[in-house]
């Protein structure tokens, strides 16, 4: 797709518009040079002229070399974090430096807009989360329209002020970063922002009724089978005979009788294993599902919260990071 808008692939169906401007029609064979469109483009792998310096990569391609446009680099370089290596060559340079290198040479020419290609890939986990946030304060203060395109749902959810969900080439939802997390269109997308447990329910009176609490269901029929979709963190434990903390969005009901156990089963559950994350612990226990299959859980609680394998807890959710799906995934709750 960015290849296509970039102007490097000619489309054989449909069209592409950067405004107001169709710079590519499959039924007339219009295809405007990528140099024609107006956009900034950073590759994957930077692609930085080798033979040219800092400087000289991000000057490609301006043309006039006025004062304007180096009292811009100037600004960016040192924005960047770059000043001092402006005489440089991209191998003196770090992977997170060419990569600022790379931003720079696009946003150079002034872009009507800059198309970005999973730019933080190549980037160890440190280095990628101080990288883009630089770039996230450089790109709001050039006021360039930007499309990126990322495999790693916490930078688009970092970066985006809207995201795209492709699966199989369609679109499948459009919305904010908000939007997107609480309110998936499909299993897909919730699938692909995080971790979910899967816990399998029978449709009755417009419910699920699950041992972790019962969860609407408007849209389904009667007697579908689903599986409710539950984030670890939207799971909050306490020792049993303790109640977690309640919190807004929370089940509206404790389950009317848990699946292949007795009524006082109904919020105790086993743990399988705790381990701490550092900032937050990660506890596991076992469900029933309603043919009595035994599901393996994930909680993920706040700060130490190790308690022993075989102990007791009790379980809440929050109903804003649980989502029930028919089980093709088609069907939104």
């Amino acid at each position: 797709m960015l290849r296509v808008a970039a102007g490097l692939e000619t489309i054989q169906k449909g069209q592409v518009h950067i405004g107001e401007t169709i710079v590519a029609d499959g039924a007339t064979g219009l295809n405007v040079p990528p140099d024609k469109r107006g956009i900034g483009l950073m590759f994957q792998d930077y692609a930085l002229f080798p033979h040219l310096t800092v400087s000289g990569n991000i000057g490609f391609g301006v043309g006039a070399d006025t004062p304007e446009r180096r009292a811009w680099m100037n600004d960016a370089l040192e924005r960047m974090g770059l000043t001092g290596y402006a005489d440089h060559y991209p191998h003196m340079l770090s992977g997170g430096q060419q990569q600022r290198v790379a931003l720079l040479r696009a946003l150079a020419p002034a872009p009507k807009v800059l198309f970005l290609d999973e730019p933080f890939s190549g980037l160890d986990v440190t280095r990628r989360a101080a990288v883009r946030g630089q770039t996230l304060d450089l790109l709001r203060g050039t006021d360039v329209a930007t499309l990126m395109v990322t495999h790693d749902p916490d930078e688009a959810m970092f970066m985006a002020d809207r995201i795209l969900v492709m699966d199989q080439g369609r679109v499948v939802q459009d919305g904010t970063p908000v939007e997107t997390y609480f309110a998936p269109a499909n299993e897909f997308v919730a699938d692909l922002f995080g971790p979910v447990n899967r816990v399998p329910g029978i449709v009755q009176s417009k419910q699920v009724d699950t041992p972790l609490g019962c969860f609407d269901a408007p849209d389904l029929a009667d007697g579908d089978k689903v599986e409710v979709l539950i984030r670890p963190e939207g799971l909050r434990l306490a020792m049993a005979g303790e109640q977690p903390p309640a919190r807004p969005g929370d089940s509206p009901c404790k389950p009317f009788k848990p699946f292949g156990g007795s009524p006082a089963d109904s919020t105790n559950f086993t743990v399988l294993t705790a381990r701490p994350l550092g900032r937050a612990s990660l506890v596991s226990f076992i469900v029933a599902g309603p043919a009595g299959e035994e599901v393996e859980v994930e909680a993920r609680v706040p700060g130490v919260f190790l308690p022993d394998p075989g102990s007791q807890v009790t379980v809440a959710v929050n109903s804003k990071q649980a989502h029930v799906f028919a089980k093709s995934g088609t069907r939104p709750r």
